[in-house]
């Protein structure tokens, strides 16, 4: 039956939204949506067959909410206002500049934006996106000077298995004989290799970096970090079974770690045109990706001069898995030891000071403090979000290849 109900409720807005092009092509005002004030922001959707609509968001008030997960903070439903023509509408106070995502709740179903057509997927997730201008989201617009974003296909001897990644190459690559340092970016867990560039803003914000002289014009990999996938799930191919008796093939184990120095940068070094060194390479990631970051750096100390892990540490306890912490810890301890004695440029370890991984965030920066690794440890309000993630990235990307 509800789906059925979705099934109705979906009809009236694609027709709400039909109508609405008839209305445009026969001369009728357009709906604009969102329209963005000197200090307001006004959303607005045709749905003359809904009883009610509203408005949620990543800007809306947050409300206390009992989840399976505990008590958190969530975003409000802001109701919407309909005029006699079927068109609701709510106006806002402007949010603070950043990058924003949203939908409509038409009779109790999420709807997205049908008049905007700047949308961004997260995971399995398509959401509408609200970006405001200001300070701190002028490099997530488009530069003058614009790289190129490549769907690339390589073979991973190590997953067995050919697989697909983005690459992007900075402004005037293809007119240049220069070699490029490389970044390799790696996503989190729920997403994939398109995550950084949807999501992340990572090609508007080193685009931007770029053209402003504050960053190295660099060469930026962004793998997919699912061993059991070949690509992004939208490309609907099989995925490999998971084999819980190979725990080295799980999102947290050392064979995608492995696949990064044995396949990915390897491939990158014969296919562009990079400096081949390690003072050139440069390895950075949220989450799992950090996670990821972690371990391919000790996993192969002195491979990448600059390290960048986001959003992650070590030493997470999860359930009463705390049996074999200590024995643990001093395999890290050892792992750091060898990276020091390795050499490497520039460290850098960024986490929110909300972030639910923030404790194990504290347990890394101070495993590298003990042990004499010269650091930095940037921390910031927020949590584990993207906000902060695309913050990060404008941090140390004018810091690498120096």
């Amino acid at each position: 039956m509800k789906k059925y109900i979705f099934s109705i409720i979906a009809l009236f807005v694609f027709a709400g939204a039909f109508a609405q092009e008839i209305g445009n092509f026969m001369g009728r005002q357009p709906i604009v949506s969102p329209e963005i004030g000197d200090k307001n922001v006004t959303f607005r959707i045709s749905a003359p067959y809904a009883e009610s609509v509203e408005l949620t968001g990543g800007f809306t008030p947050l409300v206390k909410t009992e989840t399976p997960f505990g008590s958190m903070d969530v975003p409000s439903n802001v109701p919407m206002a309909k005029n006699g023509d079927g068109l609701w509408s709510v106006t806002i106070e402007l949010p603070e500049p950043e990058l924003y995502t949203y939908s409509f709740i038409v009779d109790g179903v999420s709807i997205n934006d049908p008049n905007n057509i700047f949308m961004q997927r997260d995971g399995t997730r398509y959401l509408s996106v609200l970006l405001v201008p200001g300070e701190l989201t002028a490099n997530y617009y488009e530069a003058n000077q614009r790289g190129n974003l490549n769907q690339v296909w390589y073979d991973s001897p190590t997953l067995e298995m050919t697989r697909r990644m983005f690459v992007y190459t900075p402004y005037g690559y293809a007119d240049s004989k220069d070699k490029y340092p490389v970044l390799y970016l790696l996503h989190g867990a729920g997403g994939d290799e398109d995550a950084w560039s949807t999501m992340g803003r990572a090609c508007q914000i080193l685009d931007n970096l770029i053209e402003k002289g504050l960053a190295k014009p660099m060469i930026c990999v962004m793998p997919n970090g699912n061993p059991t996938q070949v690509a992004a799930r939208t490309l609907m191919i099989d995925e490999k079974p998971v084999d819980p008796t190979n725990p080295a093939m799980g999102m947290m184990g050392n064979l995608y770690p492995e696949s990064i120095v044995k396949d990915i940068v390897p491939f990158i070094e014969k296919t562009y045109r990079v400096d081949a060194r390690p003072k050139s390479r440069a390895i950075a990631g949220l989450s799992m990706g950090g996670y990821h970051t972690i371990t391919t750096s000790l996993m192969y100390p002195g491979f990448f001069d600059y390290i960048c892990p986001l959003s992650m540490g070590i030493g997470m306890r999860f359930g009463n898995n705390d049996d074999n912490m200590d024995e643990e810890m001093k395999a890290y301890e050892k792992q750091f030891k060898e990276l020091k004695k390795k050499g490497y440029k520039f460290y850098f370890l960024a986490c929110g000071d909300t972030d639910f991984l923030f404790e194990s965030a504290k347990t890394l920066d101070k495993m590298l403090t003990d042990n004499g690794l010269k650091h930095t440890f940037h921390v910031t309000p927020g949590g584990h979000t993207w906000s902060n993630w695309r913050i990060y990235l404008n941090t140390f990307a004018p810091l690498l290849f120096k």
